[in-house]
């Protein structure tokens, strides 16, 4: 594994730490210690779920993207646009829902989609490249 791409999976989990937490926020939802609606559970739900997949993705990705002939800008992007795609899909389900009885989006659901893009890109660019290598 590369300098790079070593140094950008020790970051990346480090911030499982994060997630731990957010798992710990749930268990305080479900208990009801935390008034949330039901639009806003879900929204809580599923920006943990895709942290926890995406850093995982994100980790495995790194193993791959040494072993492509990618190289320059189209390099980093096979390295970053997977982590990237975590910070912003999570963030993007938070942010959306966050403040008090809220049942639906707000404008920050476009974090969500600018995630959705860089996890297309990055699955993209790995898998290309991992094909022409």
């Amino acid at each position: 594994m590369s300098d790079p791409s070593r140094t950008i999976a020790g970051v990346i989990l480090l911030t499982i730490v994060t997630i731990e937490f957010g798992g710990w926020f749930l268990t305080k939802i479900a208990r009801g210690q935390v008034p949330m609606t039901d639009f806003q559970k879900a929204f809580a739900r599923a920006g943990h779920a895709h942290a926890g997949v995406l850093v995982i993705l994100s980790l495995v990705g790194l193993l791959y993207v040494d072993l492509t002939s990618l190289s320059g800008f189209w390099l980093w992007v096979g390295r970053l646009a997977l982590p990237v795609a975590a910070i912003l899909m999570s963030g993007g389900f938070f942010a959306s829902s966050a403040g008090k009885n809220v049942t639906q989006p707000n404008k920050f659901i476009a974090v969500l989609w600018l995630g959705a893009t860089a996890l297309a890109v990055g699955a993209l660019t790995l898998g290309i490249g991992l094909i022409t290598a």
